[in-house]
């Protein structure tokens, strides 16, 4: 890759060249850490843990019934009052 360049602004920002962003895969909002290696200052971008995890769990065989779980709910609800008064 071609050397880029880019101008500090007055706060201290930058903007990251296009073809960085591409090659690194970031979009707006991601965030990126700052290493330094002897001499030379690396950009790697921060994955999100949570989406590390994604997947780590296997989804459900079938859809819940949140209707029927929510109704189940309500009835024991209901039975456990009865039972207190």
């Amino acid at each position: 890759m071609r050397g880029l360049e880019t101008r500090l602004t007055q706060k201290g920002q930058v903007t990251i060249p296009v073809e960085i962003r591409d090659k690194l895969g970031l979009k707006p909002r991601d965030t990126v850490r700052f290493e330094w290696d002897g001499a030379e200052l690396k950009l790697r971008p921060v994955r999100s843990r949570l989406l590390d995890g994604y997947g780590a769990v296997a989804p459900l065989a079938h859809h819940e019934d949140w209707r029927a779980i929510r109704e189940e709910m309500e009835e024991a609800m209901a039975r456990d009052g009865a039972a207190e008064g």
